[in-house]
């Protein structure tokens, strides 16, 4: 019995892959912490691309070139809110899911009644045109 009791202090001790990796400060299980400097940085390159949008505006830049710096702007603004502030950065299969999927799906719509809206003009020139 002895023999056994010095076999298992011999033996390292061996723990999960959880215990290994878990964190030294106290927080609920699967919470992230991150450091507030990255959510500053972010801020600020927020208030930059905003004083971008604005300075569209105030320069009086129009036509085609106005709206896609204002579209642009305003989707990496977005991103850059789902991304940090929601936390998807860190989570790559809800990024997928949540922020790819959807437009690719609105995308796949739009082809939908653009192939409708074709049909139909088809028929109404075919059934309602004047002429031989």
């Amino acid at each position: 019995m002895q023999q056994a009791a010095q076999q298992t202090m011999q033996q390292p001790m061996v723990r999960s892959a959880h215990e290994a990796q878990a964190p030294a400060a106290p927080h609920a299980e699967g919470q992230q912490q991150h450091s507030i400097g990255i959510y500053f940085k972010i801020w600020g390159l927020l208030f930059v691309l905003s004083t971008f949008s604005y300075l569209v505006d105030y320069f009086h830049i129009q036509g085609y070139l106005r709206w896609t710096l204002i579209l642009v702007f305003m989707i990496l603004k977005a991103g850059l809110i789902v991304a940090v502030f929601m936390h998807m950065v860190w989570e790559r299969l809800a990024l997928i899911y949540a922020i790819l999927i959807p437009p690719l799906l609105v995308l796949v719509f739009v082809a939908l009644m653009v192939f409708e809206a074709d049909y139909t003009f088809s028929t109404r020139n075919l059934f309602f045109s004047t002429g031989p």
